[in-house]
Parts: structure tokens; sequence; C-alpha cells
């Protein structure tokens, strides 16, 4: 993934977890999720490579389908 421009890595990287939490989370959410990763990444560590990116999004949606899941 690192030989791709960043935006290319984050479509990525939204794609990816669209698809893995389809039936879970709208698409939106998904967005929103990234892009406050990538923010939160930014503020915290001054970079936001998509691994990172990625790996605190998919943190942030398995969060928001417990609390879901509980609520039911």
């Amino acid at each position: 993934m690192s030989q791709l421009p960043d935006s290319e890595q984050y479509e990525q990287v939204e794609a990816m977890l669209r698809d893995e939490f389809a039936g879970i989370h709208p698409a939106a959410t998904v967005n929103r999720c990234v892009q406050a990763a990538h923010h939160g990444a930014l503020e915290v560590t001054g970079h936001a490579p998509a691994s990172l990116v990625e790996r605190i999004a998919r943190k942030h949606l398995r969060v928001l389908a417990t609390a879901a899941a509980e609520r039911r």
C-alpha cells in the first residue's frame, strides 16, 4: 500500500473496512471512523500512515458494533 499516494491509500482502507463491516455499519460511519482515525493519528503522533489509520478505525468500528449489540 505504501507505493500509492496517501489519498488513495485511505480510499483503499475505507473500501476494505466498508466491506468488512457491511451489514454492521453504514458506509458513512466507516468513512467517519477513518477520518477520525486519520486526524487522531496526526494529532497524537504527527503522522498518519494508512496502516495506523486502518488499525485505529477498525478498533473504533468494533467498539461501535459492540455498543450497538449491547443495546439490543
